[in-house]
């Protein structure tokens, strides 16, 4: 699998905004497009990506099977990634995700996702929100490996043993939640903004540069005015000085306490 290291994420966008974001994204180079069921924007990214006039076979689109549908029964799931199919107006699907480890229901899930790899709807398969023991269980009985684990990953959230587990098994990682989320304010941390002036970079570099450096691959939300700045973050480089600063940072803070894989209620 060939997967771009920077891309977009579509994560609260709704309507015409999801629409132009990824059609303006799409328009500025970016080939990572990642989206989900439960983001209920599956149509406006599908949309987007029609009206840019990129070539399909160009473009890396990701979505999730959501958790809600994971409780469900084996024909509703099938169904649910049908809709995704639909939804997203295309053939195929490069990389599907379970969004998040449901007790009980990541096996049935993720063999109806393998035969979706069969058919040829489906290029590859991954997990997001998984730990160690998840993707132990996993990989007890999965005929299709994992190539990617989406996890929450930012200055104050390095989640470092976990993505050392996931690469040590040839599993990428892909960070979602670059810049924190809520009450987190990542970019406004002092140490970013020194490295940043540092740099002469914004903050939001920085921590992109941290992660790409980190060998992970990010999916920040889709917004224009950051789009340019973004991509720029591959003409400049970090020393082993200045990670070192970002990764003392971490508290293993989440930018939501429901986010835990272990408790999440949902």
């Amino acid at each position: 699998m060939t997967i771009p290291q920077l891309g977009v994420g579509t994560w609260t966008l709704r309507d015409e905004t999801a629409i132009n974001n990824v059609k303006l994204a799409l328009e500025a180079g970016f080939r990572l497009i990642d989206t989900a069921q439960g983001y209920e924007n599956e149509q406006e990214v599908g949309t987007g990506i029609k009206l840019s006039g990129v070539p399909r076979e160009e473009i890396f689109l990701t979505t999730k099977v959501a958790t809600n549908i994971m409780r469900e029964d084996e024909a509703t799931i099938r169904q649910s990634i049908d809709e995704s199919l639909r939804k997203l107006q295309t053939d195929y699907i490069d990389l599907l995700l379970i969004h998040w480890p449901v007790k009980d229901c990541v096996k049935k899930t993720w063999q109806i996702m393998e035969d979706y790899v069969a058919q040829g709807k489906v290029k590859h398969l991954g997990v997001s929100n998984f730990n160690r023991h998840h993707l132990e269980d996993l990989l007890e009985y999965a005929k299709v490996r994992p190539l990617i684990n989406q996890i929450e990953v930012h200055p104050l959230m390095s989640q470092v043993e976990n993505i050392a587990y996931n690469h040590s098994l040839g599993i990428k990682v892909q960070a979602w939640g670059p810049f924190g989320q809520g009450d987190i304010d990542v970019v406004g941390n002092s140490t970013i903004q020194g490295l940043a002036q540092k740099h002469g970079k914004t903050p939001s570099q920085i921590v992109l540069r941290w992660l790409i450096q980190r060998d992970l691959i990010t999916i920040p939300r889709a917004k224009p005015n950051h789009f340019k700045e973004n991509l720029e973050i591959m003409t400049f480089e970090l020393s082993n000085e200045d990670m070192e600063a970002i990764n003392a940072l971490n508290i293993n803070l989440r930018s939501n306490k429901d986010n835990d894989p272990e408790t999440f209620p949902w």
